[in-house]
């Protein structure tokens, strides 16, 4: 059997009721949760839902706010190895998340968002703190834009329900060395 579907089993397990212990999450057990818990269609949830945010009213947004659209999606690419996220796509705020292996030896998940705000801030995961139901991704500080005081998304979370049919995505921003005010924030429901 190989090896990510072996890890696959493991993690799969470990979503009915176990909760890995934070030293205990390989790259591939993140990547494996994410498949197990992500893919597919999301539509934005109603804006009595979208607790904690502003960001669904943008013009580009609000159109799809409470509809059958979707407003993210995850699919497998790349000979199964890498996610992309879309996010909010066919709108002029649309953008995509690549999620795949650092390295050959799969040390650590690596992420580039995409961005609207018309760059691409590179991300790792946070190993040490997700879990099956909260997904983090924090920028990746050996890179330019990480370290700069310009403005870009600086943090990813994405934090399940335990019924697996709510989805919160979180993009936190940063600007001139410090954590922004303005984050984008979207509650999403299983299609």
């Amino acid at each position: 059997m190989p090896k990510k579907r072996i890890v696959s089993l493991f993690a799969t397990f470990s979503l009915i009721g176990t909760l890995h212990a934070a030293e205990n999450t390989t790259a591939w057990e993140l990547f494996d949760w994410m498949e197990q818990t992500l893919m597919g269609e999301w539509k934005l949830s109603p804006a009595e839902a979208q607790e904690g945010s502003q960001s669904y009213k943008h013009q580009a947004v609000l159109p799809l706010v409470g509809t059958d659209a979707t407003g993210m999606a995850f699919k497998l690419i790349g000979g199964e190895v890498t996610i992309q996220e879309d996010l909010l796509p066919d709108t002029p705020k649309q953008m995509v998340t690549m999620y795949h292996c650092k390295d050959i030896a799969c040390t650590n998940l690596k992420a580039t968002h995409y961005c609207s705000k018309q760059n691409q801030p590179e991300f790792l995961a946070n190993l040490r703190e997700s879990t099956p139901e909260r997904i983090i991704f924090d920028c990746d500080m050996s890179t330019e834009l990480c370290r700069s005081d310009e403005d870009h998304i600086h943090q990813i979370v994405h934090e399940l329900s335990e019924d697996g049919r709510h989805l919160k995505s979180s993009y936190f921003a940063w600007k001139d060395g410090k954590l922004h005010t303005t984050h984008s924030i979207y509650h999403f429901d299983r299609k």
